[in-house]
């Protein structure tokens, strides 16, 4: 008898089944993530968009045409002109320029620059704080749980929009101030959803390994807990970004947020919401697409992690 014969015959998978096993278990976990978030067009296409701008918005001073924050390169006769007019001097202007004479489409990378810098900050900060204050709350239980929850409970049954125009009346104008208001609103946001994560993985074997073990509180929290509780938490990181871009331009639009010295995109579009009635629209559409584009790459990605991340939601 053979030896395929005998394989056969005893059972023993054939020559071609145990290279591919082996080769399905020897995919890194990041390429699988990857290979399953390429299943979406539409979200492939909102992260090449969302690579781009931030693309833009780092190399702003190197691309842009012209510094809107130098004034030596900012002449008032070349204000309020159209898009793909020319100055005096030669250079021309593809979006047209605002009412102080400055380019509109450097305005715009510049506004891309502050926008995503005021986001990402927050929802950084935001995440970790929420996230923080949620694992506890998930892992002490009692009193503390209770507390926390309140407090959560508290700051999300007032519009976001409402609290930070308090905190801002309070603190001032200003970068600082915005980022401070946008994760004094967001952070309850990652609380809740870290508790919700946490109270499902406390139940589980491995946290009760590690508590027999003598391993210290933290260490269980952020060694253990923290890991397997991220996916949710990182689907609404992406959300809150998207949110906080919106919630900062709406501030600005209202004359809250950012000084005129440092325009983001919602301050670009406060600027030509008065010349809209007379025909100059290009001021505030062409930053409002910026904006509407930077919000709805974002989204697209955060909604393919949300159905990768989330095994409910897989199909």
């Amino acid at each position: 008898m053979s030896a395929e014969s005998t394989d056969i015959i005893a059972g023993a998978p054939g020559p071609e089944l145990v290279p591919e096993a082996a080769k399905a278990k020897a995919i890194p976990p990041w390429r699988r993530l990857f290979s399953s978030f390429c299943e979406s067009k539409l979200a492939v296409v909102g992260l090449i968009t969302l690579i781009a701008i931030i693309l833009v918005a780092l190399f702003a001073p190197w691309i842009s045409p012209q510094d809107p924050f130098d004034l030596s390169q900012i002449d008032i006769m070349d204000s309020k002109m159209p898009p793909g007019s020319e100055s005096y001097t030669g250079q021309v202007y593809w979006l047209g320029t605002d009412g102080q004479g400055r380019d509109m489409l450097s305005g715009i990378f510049y506004g891309l620059r502050i926008s995503l810098t005021v986001g990402i900050l927050s929802g950084f900060f935001a995440l970790i704080i929420g996230t923080s204050l949620g694992l506890t709350a998930a892992y002490f239980g009692g009193k503390i749980e209770t507390l926390i929850m309140r407090i959560v409970d508290l700051q999300l049954s007032f519009p976001a929009i409402l609290v930070a125009l308090m905190l801002l009346a309070i603190l001032g104008r200003g970068v600082d101030k915005v980022i401070l208001a946008l994760i004094i609103v967001q952070w309850a946001y990652y609380a809740r959803t870290a508790r919700s994560a946490a109270l499902v993985e406390r139940r589980k074997e491995y946290i009760e390994s590690a508590r027999s073990l003598a391993l210290s509180t933290p260490r269980i929290i952020f060694r253990h807990l923290l890991p397997n509780c991220l996916p949710p938490v990182i689907v609404i990181g992406t959300v809150q970004v998207a949110n906080a871009i919106a919630l900062e331009a709406t501030l600005s639009f209202l004359g809250i947020g950012l000084p005129v010295t440092e325009p983001s995109l919602g301050l670009l579009i406060s600027n030509g919401f008065n010349y809209l009635l007379s025909g100059r629209y290009w001021i505030s559409f062409f930053p409002g697409v910026a904006l509407l584009v930077t919000i709805v790459a974002i989204n697209l990605v955060g909604d393919q992690l949300r159905d990768i991340l989330n095994p409910r939601l897989q199909r």
